[in-house]
């Protein structure tokens, strides 16, 4: 077998290893299989959430009892600018939540749903309580079905807050005055009148349950799970972690608890939404997370600290609830007017953040002056690589330089012939006599990984490019390109293969053609690597990176494309100013006649 044909064996053998380790680290979308259950035709008791024990003696909180009369229970409609559902008077429930600017796919009218009651495919709810502490009865607080009254209000609304009544007839009345702002936050401002001759204890809680196992896109570089700020720890847990929490008897499920001093907050994160428990910014708190295998629901609680309600006297207890978008705006506001810790670090922005939130910030101010994500990536692009020309000026000149002694690297692989050693040698002497660094093309390569890398995460994490438009096909930017070369991009009536296809990888579409080419065009200003196998394995590089890509985000691929268009003219026009004109088709020309000849010969 000649060189040539292994040196081809070898760069098809890489070029598989690349696309395979690829389709592991960032594998094509899956859905994990929620955990079958039963689902009720009424909330009951066994379907509420675990509540917190008893805070002093650690006795579980009687869940034994149906409530028939739950399902019934008169329920109060929530209707903000942004948000439509109800809770119900039974445990005062927030379990019904749709968000009114989001559709479930491109063309559809059915808005996102985000809280389900029991009852429904995917129960997931939130509910507030007391917990009692001492030797004060269970029965005495309320629970997850106590059915509630409303003492003022008919509609939650960003203007009218709700207020729930219940009185446990042995001296104790509590009420909760439940609020919401004109985005996504919730308050929930809890109080208990001791009217009886001796005082309490108890403890307020809030909890969030979330019935099976959520469905979750099951990319490598996405989180969806547990997320917790505990102070200035930040930890996360997917929902598989937290199934395999150690087993804590008397909390009737996995469990691990965290304790903020003053500040935190602790939630369920999906890829774009959120639910998350905030206690009071400076109030110490526990934060909890458990999977209950007897429920089959994962659940996470904030668990305030005793209090004692002397007779005579009432205690409040204010907390919130975030339940919507992972809008930067809206969680930065937070940050900042509600004073909630580090909340911004609820988004995803990964290991590097230092790059990724930046470059977001960057991209939604441009964003704003444009209106036009497709365009402001395109922008992003320009200015980036305006940044960065000072630093790969010196590189381009160096390639333009490298270029220009490419004849004589041929001599002298030519005259070298077997001898590596001495071709070596004479090559390092050459780019000295000319002053040429070859390790300087790497630079501008060097310069965008990390730029690339923290873009792809911020076109995959963040929801301002979900169903975002640029141009004519591409009507989501952070969906692939839905053309395709298979039905010559729509000239043909059949629909390309469905993205979990296997003939998915090979339905390209344009753009990622476009990527295609213009990483052909750019390799074709850089000298040619004097091996073979190296040379060979440059030659498929942009072909692969073609079919890598193709079913990446279409701003990413945008982005990629718009970087590899400007590199390419900067570099083109550097060397033309260095008096190299170049070939870029004089290559392929050359190669053609040769091998004509040698097939005549």
């Amino acid at each position: 077998m000649d060189d040539q044909n292994k040196n081809l064996i070898l760069a098809v053998a890489l070029s598989g290893i690349v696309l395979l380790a690829w389709q592991v680290f960032f594998p094509a979308p899956t859905q994990t299989t929620a955990v079958e259950t039963t689902q009720l035709s009424q909330p009951t008791d066994s379907a509420a959430p675990l509540l917190p024990p008893s805070t002093d003696a650690g006795v579980q909180a009687s869940t034994d009892t149906p409530s028939p009369t739950a399902a019934t229970a008169e329920r109060i409609t929530i209707d903000t600018d942004r948000l439509q559902g109800s809770l119900s008077l039974a445990g005062g429930r927030i379990d019904d939540l749709s968000l009114k600017d989001y559709t479930v796919d491109l063309d559809s009218d059915e808005i996102v749903t985000l809280l389900e009651p029991v009852g429904a495919e995917s129960p997931y709810y939130a509910v507030y309580g007391w917990a009692p502490a001492g030797d004060l009865p269970q029965e005495y607080v309320p629970n997850a079905n106590t059915i509630w009254s409303v003492e003022e209000g008919d509609v939650l609304t960003q203007t009218t807050p709700i207020t729930l009544v219940w009185d446990n007839d042995n001296g104790m009345i509590f009420r909760r005055t439940i609020a919401i702002d004109d985005e996504y936050m919730f308050s929930v401002e809890q109080s208990v009148e001791n009217t009886s001759a001796a005082p309490v204890r108890l403890s307020p809680y809030g909890i969030v349950a979330r019935h099976g196992t959520p469905d979750v896109s099951g990319y490598f570089v996405l989180h969806e799970g547990l997320i917790l700020q505990s102070d200035d720890s930040y930890e996360k847990e997917t929902y598989k972690k937290i199934a395999k929490f150690d087993m804590n008897a008397a909390e009737g499920g996995n469990t691990s608890k965290y304790t903020s001093e003053e500040n935190g907050w602790i939630g369920f994160t999906d890829k774009n939404w959120m639910t998350t428990l905030v206690p009071q910014p400076g109030q110490a708190f526990t934060s909890v997370a458990k999977y209950v295998p007897t429920k089959d629901t994962y659940q996470i609680e904030s668990r305030l600290p005793v209090q004692e309600v002397a007779a005579g006297a009432t205690v409040t207890s204010k907390t919130y609830l975030f339940a919507g978008a992972k809008e930067w705006e809206a969680i930065k506001g937070y940050q900042d007017d509600l004073g909630i810790h580090r909340f911004i670090y609820s988004i995803d922005w990964g290991l590097f953040f230092f790059f990724t939130q930046p470059i977001f910030r960057l991209l939604h101010a441009i964003n704003l002056l444009i209106g036009n994500m497709g365009w402001s990536i395109i922008a992003l692009t320009l200015l980036i690589k305006g940044i960065m020309f000072p630093l790969a000026y010196k590189s381009y000149v160096s390639m333009a330089r490298m270029k220009e002694l490419q004849p004589e690297m041929e001599k002298m692989k030519a005259d070298a012939g077997e001898d590596r050693e001495k071709l070596q040698k004479g090559m390092m002497e050459l780019y000295k006599k000319n002053k040429v660094n070859p390790a300087s093309g790497c630079l501008p390569l060097l310069l965008q990984i990390p730029v690339f890398f923290s873009l792809y995460k911020v076109i995959f994490v963040t929801i301002e490019l979900r169903h975002a438009p640029w141009l004519g096909w591409i009507r989501d930017l952070s969906a692939p390109d839905p053309s395709s070369i298979l039905n010559l991009f729509g000239l043909l009536s059949f629909s390309p293969p469905d993205p979990s296809s296997i003939l998915a990888f090979i339905s390209l579409g344009i753009l990622p053609i476009l990527l295609g080419i213009s990483m052909w065009l750019q390799q074709k200003l850089n000298p040619a690597p004097t091996d073979p196998a190296q040379a060979m394995i440059f030659a498929w590089m942009p072909w692969v990176f073609m079919f890598m890509l193709g079913s990446f985000a279409s701003g990413l691929v945008l982005y990629w494309i718009t970087n590899n268009t400007i590199t390419f003219i900067q570099q083109y026009l550097i060397m033309r100013s260095h008096g190299h004109k170049p070939d870029l088709f004089g290559n392929i020309a050359r190669s053609l006649r040769l091998k004509k000849k040698e097939g005549s010969a």
